[in-house]
């Protein structure tokens, strides 16, 4: 394997890969230098690598309630991945996170339990509906609403019951569909963005309609 050397977080594009990613993990265990930097390791990766940390980047969400601050953060690294995933090019990362240097000892294991968690997804999620999944120009679009769910996700109603899950759920599913070339799930992610939309509206519309009576009440 032959490891990418550029300093600048730009300068890699992706390949577009029809290789599943427990494939991808498996490959690159068996050909790791004896240390690489995480930059290195996610344009070995490629595009697939920034999805599977954006899979990891939701994973908090799953409770009604998400962690103070953390909704901001990790959406914004989605937004990142987003458009990294749209421009086909590792996006900016904090600087100190990209150039930690991971040895070959600390990291085949990894890599290969990786591989084998998600040959069990493979099972379960595989390429269909691919006219939703595959292309150069769909993958752009996937990345743009991948972009969305992490604004999404940055809204500030995290004090409100399900106003992360389901933003996280959105983002999930896209990067779930966009590595395994799965319709079904970039439709599921479509479904929980515009659910998310909604909800939002919602929230919004609810809290004028109490400042509208709650003023109404004042006045009089």
């Amino acid at each position: 394997m032959s490891t990418p050397s550029s300093s600048s977080p730009s300068s890699a594009q992706f390949s577009d890969t029809q290789v599943q990613l427990s494939a991808t993990l498996r490959a690159l265990a068996a050909r790791l230098p004896e240390s690489l930097t995480v930059r290195e390791l996610m344009e070995a990766c490629g595009e697939q690598g920034l999805l599977l940390f954006c899979c990891i980047l939701t994973f908090p969400f799953f409770l009604p309630v998400s962690p103070p601050g953390v909704s901001t953060v990790f959406g914004a690294l989605i937004v990142l991945i987003g458009l990294g995933v749209m421009f086909n090019r590792v996006p900016w990362l904090p600087r100190r996170f990209m150039e930690k240097r991971l040895s070959r000892e600390s990291l085949r294991p990894s890599l290969e339990k990786g591989a084998n968690v998600f040959m069990k997804v493979d099972k379960l999620s595989k390429p269909r509906l691919l006219a939703l999944s595959h292309g150069a120009s769909t993958n752009r679009f996937n990345g743009f609403m991948l972009f969305v769910a992490g604004v999404l996700l940055m809204a500030p109603f995290g004090f409100v019951p399900f106003s992360n899950t389901l933003p996280a759920l959105a983002a999930l599913f896209f990067a779930v569909g966009i590595l395994q070339r799965d319709g079904y799930a970039i439709l599921a992610g479509h479904g929980m963005t515009l659910g998310t939309i909604v909800y939002f509206a919602t929230l919004i519309y609810g809290a004028i309609q109490g400042g509208r009576g709650l003023a109404s009440l004042v006045g009089h």
